[in-house]
């Protein structure tokens, strides 16, 4: 059977500097679209190290979080982080919740649904544990059309080696990431009052390193990919990459745009 995440993980300090840090930043208009209100029981899942949690429990009182990921690296993360008794972690699949039906009042998902294989079920899943009245909400980078971070590794890499073309076009093509997928997807599962909008961020860099040492870890396809380079192969992809990086100007911060697709919808009642 297909795995149902296609993330590579292993560690939740090197998730935060690699995306952690940018999906914190996401969470917040991700919120605004999909609303909060207090004393909910909500699901976060595919919770990575919890951002999303984090930025709830500010907003708002909360019952209840209960945050569920693929990863058992990032759930130990976000266990070690977060002590608040409201709020609980744990490994799990989001293609099959062990959770029971109409259990939350709002079931979200931030930067997941795309690394999952079989995203119509995890979908159907997240219906499938929400009540009657409850928000289910999603969001995804817009890898092809919005994220210039990547694109900018990606398209130098591809011009490199045929490989890492067939490595971009994979991660360009991932399930939820085209216009009106996701929203096709919320009704597929049978929700109401369906509507897909674009979320925008900026990522800000201190300098290159900032930028590239993130993906000389293990988190991440880039890395992935990185590992299986010669050292010379490597240092000639980092090379070409700052060059793209600077850009015509010294090396220093730089901020580049993030849109993500993000839907939302309500569980009818019956």
């Amino acid at each position: 059977m297909t795995a149902s995440s296609t993330f590579v993980s292993a560690d939740g300090d090197a998730y935060e500097r690699l995306m952690g840090r940018w999906s914190r930043r996401l969470a917040e208009p991700f919120l605004d679209f999909v609303g909060t209100k207090e004393d909910e029981a909500v699901l976060d899942l595919g919770c990575g190290t919890g951002g999303l949690t984090d930025a709830l429990m500010k907003r708002c009182s909360v019952r209840q979080v209960r945050g569920i990921d693929f990863s058992p690296a990032y759930v130990e993360h976000a266990k070690r982080h977060h002590r608040d008794p409201r709020v609980s972690f744990e490994v799990g699949d989001a293609c099959a919740l062990t959770l029971p039906e109409r259990s939350f009042d709002r079931v979200l998902s931030l930067l997941m649904l795309h690394f999952v294989p079989r995203a119509e079920q995890a979908a159907a899943e997240m219906r499938r544990v929400a009540r009657p009245g409850a928000v289910v909400g999603a969001a995804v980078w817009d890898a092809r059309g919005g994220f210039v971070a990547t694109r900018i590794f990606y398209d130098t890499a591809a011009v490199l080696d045929p490989a890492a073309d067939v490595l971009r076009g994979r991660s360009y093509t991932r399930p939820m990431t085209r216009p009106g997928e996701l929203a096709s997807a919320w009704r597929a599962a049978g929700l109401a009052d369906v509507v897909e909008t674009l979320l925008s961020i900026r990522m800000d860099f201190e300098c290159f390193d900032d930028y590239w040492s993130p993906y000389t870890g293990k988190e991440g396809q880039q890395a992935e990919y990185l590992a299986t380079l010669s050292d010379a192969d490597r240092s000639r992809l980092r090379d070409a990459v700052r060059r793209a990086y600077i850009d015509g100007e010294p090396d220093g911060p730089r901020s580049y745009a993030a849109l993500a697709w993000a839907v939302k919808g309500v569980v009818p009642h019956e």
